[in-house]
Order: C-alpha cells, then sequence, then structure tokens
C-alpha cells in the first residue's frame, strides 16, 4: 500500500509518521512570558540538528483554537527557552504537563511541578531532571503556506547534566534511563544493545 500525502488530512499524517519514527524524545520545554508565569509543554517531534554550531529542531503545533501555543509565543517574545530530558521519576507530570491549559496558568504550579535556577537570565529547569538544554532561538523554518506546525531551530548555549547521572566529567558520560514516545504510548530507553563488529 503505497498512501499519497496529498490525499490524507493532516491527523492521518501524524498518526502514520508518529507510529513509525521511534523512538521519539521529548522535549519537556519550560518557557515564561512577560509577567514571568512559567509555561511547561512536552513535544515529540525533536530532534538534535548539529553539533557544531550545537542546534536541535523541535516542532510545535497550535493550541485547539488555532492560536500558538504559549510555548512558541514566549521563545518568539523572549528568544529563550529550558529543554529538559525526561527520566522515568518525571514521566507523570510531564504527561500531566500536555494539558491545554490558560496561559496565566503555570504548568508548575497546577501539577506540582517544581523548578529551580540554573542558568542567570533564563527559565529555570525542573528540579530533579538529569539533562537541561539552555537554549535561544535561531529560526523558524519555513513550511510554506499554513502549516499546522511550525519547527523552531534553537541555538544550545549551555547543558546541565545532574550529578548523579555523570561519570568522568572530563569526557562526560552520562548514565539515565530517558524516555521517548512511540506512536501514542511512552518507552524507556535504558536497555544498551550491542552493535555486530563491522568486517
Amino acid at each position: 500500500m503505497i498512501y499519497d500525502l496529498e490525499k490524507l488530512d493532516a491527523t492521518n499524517i501524524y498518526h502514520m509518521m508518529a507510529q513509525t519514527v521511534i523512538p521519539r524524545p521529548i522535549a519537556w520545554i519550560v518557557t515564561q512570558d512577560e509577567k514571568e508565569i512559567v509555561n511547561i509543554a512536552p513535544f515529540s517531534f525533536f530532534t538534535p540538528l548539529s553539533s557544531s554550531p550545537a542546534t536541535v529542531i523541535v516542532s510545535i503545533g497550535s493550541k485547539s483554537t488555532g492560536e500558538k501555543k504559549d510555548t512558541l509565543t514566549n521563545i518568539l517574545n523572549t528568544k529563550k527557552c529550558i529543554i529538559c530530558m525526561v527520566d522515568e521519576h518525571n514521566l507523570e507530570k510531564m504527561h500531566f504537563s500536555s494539558k491545554e491549559l490558560s496561559s496565566s496558568i503555570s504548568e508548575a504550579k497546577e501539577f506540582n511541578i517544581k523548578t529551580t535556577v540554573k542558568f542567570d537570565g533564563f527559565p529555570p529547569i525542573i528540579e530533579n531532571t538529569s539533562v537541561a538544554y539552555c537554549c535561544t532561538f535561531n529560526q523558524i523554518v519555513n513550511l510554506g503556506e499554513s502549516p499546522r506546525t511550525l519547527p523552531v531551530v534553537l541555538n544550545v548555549e549551555q547543558i546541565y547534566i545532574n550529578d548523579e547521572v555523570l561519570s568522568t566529567p572530563a569526557k562526560p558520560k552520562i548514565n539515565f534511563n530517558p524516555v521517548a514516545r512511540v506512536a501514542r504510548e511512552y518507552a524507556f530507553l535504558g536497555e544498551n544493545i550491542s552493535a555486530p563488529k563491522i568486517p
């Protein structure tokens, strides 16, 4: 079966891609508005783009009303955000934070997600996160007229690694159990599989 995407609606295309591009890391993004209300939201269309310069790309959709999501609005206004990687102990709160709330309500308060400031002049990070990226806005990728989602390129300025998951700091080795999206479900990615030697 070959599917012509011009004949499918956006929802069907999303479900097809979400079930086949797996696993997908989750960008748990923390932003703030001009009133310093902390917004926290997860996005699974997310990946590293380059290590030199260090950049990532995350695709941000719209609210159910068609308006920009608070995450995108805040990034465009402040040019700053924090991306926290999700581990097992944060799975439930990360999932809860995907609920659409009014921009005047902070997910940090609504779902008792504790945060702490690690980077001066930037939003806080999730308090017990293992890894967090301190990012600045680079650009939005133009996908043509009326895209359903907007791919946002972010510069990675600094990386926080919790000492509890860090060994050999000079050449960092990070040991944590990240959560990823697999279709509509989640999966832990802590088990490594060795590749065969190339002849």
